[in-house]
């Protein structure tokens, strides 16, 4: 019983993680917007580093989540 509601509890805190990658995604595409906005001729150069910023921020968020799910299922 105790166990349960530490495996809950657990899981619980390790979610927490997705919810700063949410941050940080919304984050890199504000600055993508913003470096836009202020040099629309450098689209082309900042194109590939925002994909790279969005897979790492999302891998971050993917991580977390199966942490959560490892602590609640095991």
């Amino acid at each position: 019983m105790e166990a349960d509601a530490a495996k809950l509890i657990g899981a619980g805190l390790a979610a927490i993680g997705m919810i700063g990658a949410g941050i940080g995604v919304g984050n890199v595409w504000a600055s993508y917007i913003s470096a836009i906005s202020r040099n629309p001729a450098s689209k082309g150069e900042i194109g590939a580093n925002i994909w790279i910023g969005f897979a790492v921020t999302e891998a971050i968020a993917l991580f977390a989540l199966i942490v959560a799910l490892m602590a609640l299922f095991s």
